[in-house]
């Protein structure tokens, strides 16, 4: 494999950069996505949601039949009993949250190093997040620190498949099971991925999907709930489309947490969602293809811990995530950064700050006066929140991680020798490229 001579000039310093070339946007949609656009548009129901107790077509409490026809093919492909779509994951994790009865008095376990809508879902119903720590090599909740943390009043753990990786559902579950604990999978990043040949999302009690734009497959904004439990389900449905006026029809008696919103998919979308789930398998063929040639590129720096699926897992990479150990390259990791981002090779530092460091929970407001923090169903629960609260996740995000979108459909394997070639050339270029050399960080 071809790489950048040591005596090439860095970009930073005035060379010529590795790529002008722009980046491609993460475009999953054609011709299938369009008809089946079509299709919706000229049936002229865009939705058909009623929000009442409603059970005959055309206009439904279920939805319509693009609606139902995607929560069906859903649960064919993932093997489960029940699917709800929704008009995004941030909607149907605080539908899980609800759908499980969790609220004021209940801590649920969640992690600091995702996206917002993870720790917020229980503060929505009144719960308190508490947050556990991250493994390094993953990004994904550490079992150890879930352990830990499980106290008496910890109902819930919300498991995030970060960046694409599986999470060790094994020992979660293991220990959701001694402790008495619901479980949630966000599995926004991580649509297809397995672990021991079972999908994410089938472990827990709810599966969370996004169909937002950034993902493996996307109509825009979206989601899918998957739930093996039928009273869960019609939960779920409850709390999408406006629940409060349906169960007193319905006769349905465990009304806790029915404040029923409208988290509903449009038709349009759903016939759309229909035709990417149909190629998610040939993306993911796609993406792993190109990781497996980043990774095999990359393979010697010895100041970079590349990423690597636990045992049994398959991973599906949402992103690509590379930790940056400052000690053994002698820089720190925002100079590495900046020298590739100007051969116009995009690696970002860090993910996300960790959720706790935000005004929310430094301040501890959300409500009028201070609630659900201050409620006095609270008062017992910890809300643990200060710096250091979980280092591994400070570490990765302030000093280790670097994160590069790219490694993804339509890009090719061309696109992929960019990133290889200009990581190569900074290497050499600072003079980090050698898997022997130590110096002091400047």
């Amino acid at each position: 494999m071809r790489k950048s001579s040591p005596n090439q000039r860095l970009a930073l310093h005035g060379g010529p950069p590795t790529r002008s070339r722009p980046w491609l946007d993460n475009f999953t949609t054609g011709p299938a996505e369009e008809r089946a656009a079509v299709r919706a548009i000229r049936s002229g129901h865009l939705s058909l949601f009623e929000g009442s107790h409603t059970p005959d077509p055309p206009f439904s409490f279920r939805g319509g039949p693009e609606v139902q026809r995607l929560e069906s093919l859903w649960r064919d492909y993932y093997g489960c009993a029940h699917a709800v779509s929704v008009n995004s994951a941030t909607s149907g994790l605080y539908a899980a949250i609800g759908a499980l009865g969790l609220g004021y008095g209940d801590e649920v376990i969640v992690s600091p190093y995702t996206m917002t809508a993870c720790a917020l879902a229980p503060l929505i119903y009144g719960a308190i997040p508490v947050f556990a720590d991250v493994e390094p090599e993953t990004g994904c909740l550490d079992p150890k620190s879930i352990e830990r943390l499980a106290g008496p009043r910890t109902k819930a753990v919300i498991v995030v498949h970060q960046f694409g990786f599986p999470a060790d559902m094994g020992a979660i579950m293991r220990i959701a099971r001694e402790k008495g604990l619901k479980v949630i999978e966000d599995c926004a990043q991580a649509h297809g991925a397995k672990l021991n040949g079972r999908f994410v999302g089938t472990f827990g009690d709810i599966g969370v999907f996004s169909l937002n734009v950034n993902k493996t497959i996307q109509t825009g904004e979206g989601g899918v709930c998957i739930t093996n439990h039928k009273e869960l389900e019609y939960r779920l449905a409850l709390i999408r489309n406006h629940g409060e006026a349906v169960v007193g029809p319905a006769g349905y008696k465990n009304i806790v947490n029915i404040a029923g919103f409208n988290y509903r998919l449009t038709e349009v979308h759903a016939a759309m969602a229909q035709e990417q789930l149909a190629k998610l398998d040939r993306l993911n063929e796609r993406r792993l293809r190109l990781v497996e040639r980043l990774t095999r590129g990359l393979r010697g720096l010895d100041f970079l811990r590349l990423p690597n699926d636990r045992p049994g897992a398959r991973a599906t990479y949402y992103i690509y995530s590379l930790r940056f150990v400052p000690e053994i390259a002698g820089y720190l990791r925002a100079a590495f950064a900046s020298a590739l981002c100007a051969e116009g090779i995009p690696f970002y530092e860090g993910y996300t700050k960790p959720l706790y460091l935000q005004p929310l929970y430094q301040t501890r407001k959300l409500f009028k006066a201070g609630y659900p923090f201050q409620a006095p169903a609270n008062k017992k629960c910890r809300m643990i929140y200060a710096p250091g609260t979980c280092p591994t996740a400070e570490r990765l995000h302030f000093k280790e991680l670097l994160v590069n979108e790219h490694v993804r459909p339509p890009h090719v394997a061309a696109d992929i020798q960019d990133i290889i070639r200009a990581v190569h050339k900074v290497a050499a270029g600072l003079g980090i490229s050698s898997s022997h050399q130590r110096r002091n960080i400047v």
